[in-house]
């Protein structure tokens, strides 16, 4: 199956390389690169002097990535949360703008081998990158019922967690632990009595582990930082979230670096400056939720690095 050519249709491909490119001659770091339609779009607004690096944990992604024949690109094969030290290996200590597309790739979804969907009958895996770290198969056989109930509560929003959790742990002592995404869908199905019309009951239950199996919002928050030491002043950052818990820890962070805070250990020193000013939040049309259905839970955050202060990157 990981020969099969899945599609994926970039979500907001105009409206964030637009909103980043500002120096047609810069640097640019495309956070995920997935099937590569943002960098793409990124190069075809680039100068010759341009350049593009890509960042996924996707051996697959970065397999794909190499159908890119452009000597101003480059793909690594790692998360967008190590892109300070990783650019920094390379000689690039500052960039004009950094576009980060959270969240998981159609190709992604649509193997059934990774195992995100509750849609076909596949070991339970869920890791972005499946060269390393713990299947989500693996985290439901080693954890307690406890550590399962908060999973599910706190990335999946799920408000049945605790019911969920008791039946994977029931299930597990009967010595049939979870393994494929069927066999989690059926368990999730008989514990959740009731569901948002439209919804089938697994899906808060999927989100919540393959966000935890692959720290998502850990790395997001640490990319977050990277980017900030990373962007000159008037570089952008744009990124696109798919859920709530996503785009509130950017929605904060933004606010959060747009402040001019007074420094309490000296409090007649002036405040200290801001770093970031929002520029602009941008959904999907209806033309294109229609054509992508994917979409329609898309958010767009565009913040620009400010003149004030200096790049903490330059200095690094």
């Amino acid at each position: 199956m990981t020969g099969t050519a899945w599609q994926h249709i970039p979500v907001l491909l105009h409206e964030a390389t637009d909103a980043v490119v500002t120096v047609p001659e810069g640097c640019y770091v495309d956070g995920t690169f997935g099937r590569g339609g943002h960098s793409r779009a990124l190069l075809a607004r680039l100068t010759p002097q341009g350049r593009v690096v890509a960042f996924d944990k996707d051996p697959q992604a970065v397999a794909a990535a190499a159908a890119i024949a452009d000597a101003r690109f480059t793909c690594v094969h790692a998360s967008f949360a190590s892109m300070r030290e990783r650019l920094g290996a390379m000689g690039i200590s500052d960039v004009h703008g950094v576009l980060l597309d959270l969240g998981v790739s159609s190709p992604q979804i649509d193997d059934p081998a990774r195992g995100f969907s509750f849609r076909f009958d596949a070991p339970l895996d869920m890791r972005m990158d499946t060269s390393r770290g713990e299947t989500a198969a693996a985290f439901l056989e080693r954890a307690d019922e406890r550590q399962i109930a908060e999973v599910i509560r706190d990335y999946g929003e799920e408000r049945f967690a605790v019911p969920i959790a008791k039946a994977i742990a029931a299930r597990r002592a009967g010595g049939r632990a979870v393994r494929t995404t069927a066999e989690l869908a059926e368990v999730v199905a008989r514990a959740v009595k009731t569901r948002e019309p439209g919804q089938d009951p697994a899906t808060r239950t999927f989100q919540a582990l393959r966000i935890f199996v692959n720290a998502e919002l850990a790395e997001l928050e640490q990319g977050l930082n990277a980017a900030m030491h990373l962007l000159i002043p008037g570089g952008r950052l744009a990124v696109i979230s798919f859920h709530s818990l996503e785009d509130r820890i950017v929605k904060r962070f933004i606010a959060r670096e747009s402040r001019s805070e007074p420094d309490r250990r000296a409090p007649f020193a002036p405040p200290a400056p801001t770093r970031l000013k929002a520029v602009a939040r941008i959904m999907p049309g209806e033309a294109e939720i229609a054509a992508n259905p994917r979409a329609r839970s898309a958010v767009l955050r565009v913040a620009e690095r400010t003149t004030a202060g200096t790049n903490p990157g330059a200095a690094a």
